[in-house]
Order: C-alpha cells, then structure tokens, then sequence
C-alpha cells in the first residue's frame, strides 16, 4: 500500500474563525451555531452533536467567520491545541480553530484521527508569548501520511470501532461510580427523620490534623500522603512519596485502615477518601483532616454518607473564609451524622465491596480499550510514516 506525506492545505479548505463583538447584543442569540474550542473541552466521541452559542446574522457579517458544512473538521490551534471533532450540522467557528472542509482526496473521520495523533507534533510548532498558537499557514503546510481513500475509510472504521469501545467501558465504569450513592440513598434516604442523629465528634476516636513537612523520594521516613496524590478517588501508594519527621509526629499522624482523611482548603473542600489500604508506615499531610470512625460507625457506610447531598449542604454552611473556603477540624466535628442500625450500615460496606470489585474489574476493561485504541492509532499511522519515508 502507497502512503505519501501530503499538506494539509491539499487536502481541504482551511477555514479560520471570527468573534462578533461581544458587547453588542444584536449580535448574538440568533440562529447561526457558532463553536469555541471551550466547547469540545468535554467532547468524547467524533462527531459534535452538541449545542452551541448562537449568533445572528447581523453577528456573522461583522466579523471574517465562515460557514463550513457537515462533515468538516475542526481543530483546536490555540488554548488549547488539539481539541478536535468532525461537524454534524454547518457552523462557524471562533478564531481559535483552523477548520478543514475536505475535499475528494480525504475522508473526514480519517482526518481526525490523523490529527489526533499528530497533535503532539501540531503542539510543538505553537508559537506565541501568551499562549502557544498554530499559525494558518503551518498548519497548511503540516504533512500527513495519506493512503488511497478506501484505505482511508478502512482504517477510520476499525479505529472508529475501537473509539466507540473505550466509550462505551468509559461510560459504563461511570455509571458504576453512581451506583453506589443510589444504593445508600435507598437504604438510607437522605439520613435524616428516619435515623438517631449525633454529631461526628461524639463518633469518632480521633480528629486530627496531619503533619508539616516536606516531601521527599527518598525513603527517609513515612509514606506522605498529600491532597495531590489522591487522583479520582484513588491513591498509588508506590508514587507516594516519604518524609522526614520526628517519631512523635509520626506516631500522631499515621493512618489506618478505615480512616477517612478530607480536604481543609481550596476547591476540594470537604472532598474525602476512605483509606482502604495503605503502607504500615503512613502519615498524612497538614491541609488534610483526619477521621477515624468509632465502633459504633461502619466506615464505609461514614463514607457513603459524605458523598451525599446532605453532608455537601453541610459543608457549604460549615465553610469558613472568602478568598479560600475551608473547613476546620471543630466545623468538621460538629457535622450531624445519622446512625442506622450497625447491622444495616455493615450491609451496605457488603454490597460497597462488590460495587468496588465490579469498578476495578471495569477499570481494567476500559484500560485495556484505551490501549487497544492507542495501539490502533500508533500502528494505523507511525506504519503510514515509514512507508511514506520508503522504510
């Protein structure tokens, strides 16, 4: 099969966008769909089906944007670089993309994918103080490797298939992380009227601050765990690093199994993590509180409830400070806690371990979808590079 590195000015029109001037009213709120690379920042799939800001027609000749049809891409080449999504319906575009209309020589959903892979490339010709851009003319003369268009339209579809499997795992790994909050909420209800209430000091043995130190690779002391390592609800204790402190400090700070440790300060106010594991010599860091549930309390079932919408009202009436709302460990302990039975709330731990072992085993499949597609993306044009170099 023949590959040869073509522009991608030959490949299409290359269309650049305008803004209307925002502060004319007259200008927006039409019928004309008008995109920004804010728009694709959640963007999953290839195609952009969403809704967009509209603006009228008095708005789309007060500016140089441009219509561009149905199946045209359009590419993010400033803040960021790379979003990217094939049209579903005609448009026009801010200054920030660099769209292509395709003409014959190209297939559409093949052009994505290209500029998907090549991004990092497109990235590293950024120019510009502010913000790194990709100028019109660098992107029309950025090669691609292009093969006959039926081969183009054979490798879009396998790597469209393999797109739409880590979707569908992304998606369903999803739904199980809601799961568990239905569950509680149907045993539990919203943990008031129904259940005795006592506030979170009177069930805890301990609510403590951690410890002031500074973080270091090197295994000098403690596992140190900081706001930063916990990512998505999770914690790679091998990437944890260590730090230095005296044996008092340690002994004040070290977690456990069944503790729950949350954010003081700063946008994740409130947001917890129940410690399910955790090295034996383990500390945690001054802008985390930690809990540690009584006998009376279930951990899991603690957690459960400081995911609900409840305990978040809580916090936001507890937070203290206007630049950088933070809870203390004294708001914390006045937090009201329900108190089911013991029994229910060691049913519920139950039915949390099978939702945990049914979330790991999906995030193994979408793992393994992610890098079905990586491998697919790799392989469909790194071999496209090497046969246009004639390797």
């Amino acid at each position: 099969m023949s590959y040869e590195l073509v522009p991608l000015g030959d490949l299409g029109e290359i269309v650049t966008g305008s803004t209307p001037d925002t502060t004319n009213k007259d200008y927006w709120d039409g019928n004309i769909p008008w995109i920004t690379p804010a728009d694709l920042t959640n963007h999953e799939g290839i195609y952009f089906t969403g809704n967009l800001r509209k603006i009228t027609e008095a708005g789309y000749k007060s500016c140089s944007t441009k219509m561009i049809p149905a199946g045209s891409i359009v590419y993010s080449t400033r803040a960021p670089i790379g979003h990217c999504a094939v049209t579903s319906f005609p448009l026009c575009t801010n200054q920030g993309f660099k769209s292509i209309v395709p003409n014959e020589r190209l297939d559409a959903v093949y052009g994505f994918f290209a500029l998907k892979y090549f991004t990092p490339q497109l990235e590293a010709l950024g120019r510009g103080a502010t913000f790194a851009e990709v100028n019109k003319e660098t992107f029309e003369n950025f090669r691609i490797p292009l093969p006959p268009l039926e081969e183009q339209k054979r490798i879009a579809s396998l790597l469209a298939r393999a797109d739409r499997l880590r979707g569908l795992r992304r998606a369903a790994r999803q739904l199980t992380d809601s799961l568990l909050q239905s569950v509680f909420l149907e045993m539990f209800g919203d943990g008031f009227g129904k259940w005795k209430v006592d506030l979170l000091e009177n069930l805890t043995d301990k609510i403590d601050y951690g410890v002031t130190a500074s973080a270091v690779l090197k295994p000098v002391g403690p596992k140190f765990l900081r706001i930063t390592d916990i990512q998505e609800g999770k914690v790679n204790w091998d990437d944890v690093p260590y730090c230095e402190i005296s044996e008092k400090e340690r002994n004040a700070s070290l977690l456990s199994k069944g503790d729950i440790v949350f954010a003081r300060t700063g946008a994740t106010t409130g947001k917890s993590f129940l410690i399910q594991e955790c090295p034996e010599n383990s500390v945690f860091a001054s802008y985390l509180i930690r809990v540690r549930p009584a006998k009376e309390l279930n951990p899991v079932f603690l957690f459960g409830y400081f995911q609900t919408a409840q305990y978040w009202k809580q916090i936001s009436e507890s937070a203290t400070g206007s630049t950088q709302p933070g809870v203390n460990s004294t708001k914390l302990g006045e937090l009201k806690i329900p108190l089911p039975p013991l029994p229910l709330q060691e049913e519920f731990a139950r039915v949390a371990a099978r939702v945990e072992g049914l979330r790991a085993r999906q995030a193994e499949a979408e793992r393994q979808a992610e890098g079905l597609f990586q491998s697919l993306l790799a392989l469909s044009f790194a071999e496209g590079l090497a046969q246009s170099f004639g390797e």
